[in-house]
């Protein structure tokens, strides 16, 4: 060979190398480079790297492999996805699958079934729900809770989900909307329904105990639905039964069902409700330590706000609600029964539970969405402006939008205690949840005026309660939102950045991070958060979301894979 043929096989074996050398695949699918890394344990930050292959995380700390996605995390804070234990994005993400609102604030997972939840759906409740859709409207194609779940997956969803069954939709399934006790029979299939929901992967057994029906079911019945939830490793978590005149019964109440059936219990947005409940919190807080020094797993979540959110039917008694809507509407155009459901709505008693009553005034009562166009000019109006433009009083005008819109009226009441919140925040067994859907500045969306939970809870608590007064640190606040969550609900590879863990991934800027949202301009995303990732997936991207759904149906600890 002379030396010019040398001299060429020399060159083309360097290129042939180099060229290898170049399509080396990369050892990782993305790699977070140099961020503050929060891992959900609650210990001190680390400034490293995260690796994620596939949709797990593989390597935490330094990595000296390469990603097909490099992400520059300097000057932000990376942690897990936040877990949102109260969710209402039950029809929201039907609309929306991108889940805008939350995602945008880190949220990676929602968490579903306070009371109510989407299956499983008897023909009556199927029928009831229908009837009772506002502006989102969808086809009911499920009967059972895991197939809700399995639908929204298959139609694309942003955030992870995972939900309870609901105590009022067993209860309906079987009860209907009566105020009695269920039969020996009833029970019974009650606890096969809770059971077969539990195998199916639902975390445990929600109630909403304020509201008819459930507000009809005696504390027996409850304890017999978590002892079919209990060999699954089922939750029991509520709305109490009050939050205000009966605070500290209703806690005792949730106490005693968790001792007796054996299981963990969680209160949904704990909070006095009213001005003369509000010194209570102390002594609840002070019964909730002690249960759990007993070696009872107690815990509670809140959302970060001085007013919550629900409807009309919180502001009357519940004998008029029995039956369901149909029936309450008909009742409320009696006038003597009328008069009765007036009177009782100004008079105070600890029979029930009047939200309307704890805010003090219908001034501190606003008019959040309705489902009838002609409503609708009320949107963002307090009751007593309403009332006033109807000549009429607060109670009639609330009587009289119920009846017109044929819903209950979507409605916030300002009747929390911001020092009660700061407590709460301070307890290290507190969660957070929106207590809301997850929405988006657009379309359909824009319709109502809804609370600005729904846009900035999570941001909330790290700008406001963790960045601006300190109430907790941000190793903290992420635990909260991340692994203390998970570790409640019991959730398998969730809540952490560590190896073997799926990658939800959140990254912010610690120092610009905040809710935007107002009562009088909710429809505000979070700023602050700059990347999300989803099972691996990037969802989120310099701020804006990708359009990718990679969500999955999160399954509790005792369902049958």
């Amino acid at each position: 060979m002379n030396r010019f043929v040398r001299y060429r096989s020399v060159v083309r074996g360097v290129a042939l190398l180099a060229t290898a050398a170049c399509s080396t695949p990369k050892e990782y699918d993305v790699v977070i480079r140099g961020g503050t890394v929060y891992d959900g344990s609650g210990g001190a930050p680390i400034t490293g790297d995260v690796a994620i292959r596939g949709d797990s995380i593989v390597a935490v700390g330094t990595v000296s492999g390469d990603g097909r996605l490099e992400v520059k995390a300097d000057g932000l804070a990376v942690a897990p996805g936040f877990i949102n234990m109260l969710s209402w994005a039950t029809e929201s993400l039907i609309e929306d699958g991108r889940s805008q609102s939350d995602i945008r604030q880190g949220v990676t997972l929602e968490v579903m079934g306070e009371g109510d939840s989407m299956g499983p759906l008897s023909d009556t409740l199927r029928a009831d729900m229908l009837s009772q859709q506002g502006d989102i409207t969808f086809p009911i194609t499920w009967r059972t809770l895991r197939g809700y779940q399995d639908s929204l997956v298959k139609k694309g969803i942003s955030t992870n989900i995972a939900s309870f069954i609901g105590a009022t939709t067993v209860r309906i399934n079987h009860v209907g909307w009566d105020d009695r006790a269920p039969t020996a029979a009833e029970l019974e299939a009650m606890q096969a329904e809770v059971r077969t929901a539990m195998e199916e992967g639902a975390l445990g057994v929600g109630s909403s105990l304020i509201y008819a029906p459930a507000f009809y079911a005696k504390t027996p019945e409850l304890v017999a639905l978590m002892k079919a939830a209990a060999p699954f490793g089922g939750m029991y978590i509520s709305h109490m039964r009050s939050e205000g005149a009966r605070l500290e019964e209703a806690v005792e109440e949730l106490i005693t069902i968790a001792r007796e059936a054996g299981v963990r219990a969680e209160i949904y947005h704990l909070k006095a409700a009213g001005e003369s409940s509000w010194p209570k919190m102390d002594k609840v807080l002070a019964r909730i330590e002690a249960a759990r020094a007993e070696g009872l797993e107690i815990t509670a979540d809140i959302y970060p706000y001085t007013a919550g959110a629900t409807g009309l039917d919180a502001a009357m008694p519940p004998w008029v609600q029995e039956g369901g809507y149909a029936a309450w509407a008909k009742r409320l155009q009696d006038p003597a029964t009328r008069k009765k459901v007036a009177r009782e709505m100004r008079t105070p008693t600890d029979k029930w539970e009047s939200l309307l009553l704890a805010a003090g005034s219908p001034e501190r009562v606003v008019l959040s969405g309705f489902k009838a166009d002609s409503l609708k000019q009320y949107t963002g109006m307090t009751l007593a402006a309403v009332a006033k433009l109807r000549n009429a009083t607060p109670e009639e005008t609330a009587m009289d939008l119920v009846v017109k819109d044929g819903t209950r009226v979507g409605t916030i009441y300002f009747i929390i205690d911001e020092d009660n919140i700061v407590k709460e925040l301070k307890k290290p067994w507190v969660s957070i949840g929106s207590d809301a859907g997850s929405l988006a500045s657009a379309g359909k969306f824009l319709k109502s005026s809804p609370h600005p939970r729904a846009y900035g809870s999570f941001a909330r608590v790290l700008g406001k309660y963790t960045r601006d007064e300190k109430v907790l640190t941000l190793q903290e606040a992420v635990r909260r939102m991340s692994a203390l969550p998970a570790g409640n609900l019991r959730l398998a590879r969730r809540g952490l950045l560590k190896p073997g863990y799926f990658a939800d991934v959140v990254l912010f800027d610690p120092a610009t991070i905040r809710d935007n949202a107002t009562f009088e301009q909710p429809h505000q995303y979070a700023s602050g958060m700059r990347h999300v990732f989803v099972n691996g997936v990037q969802v989120l991207k310099d701020g804006e979301h990708t359009g990718a759904k990679p969500g999955r149906v999160v399954l509790g600890a005792g369902a049958k894979r």
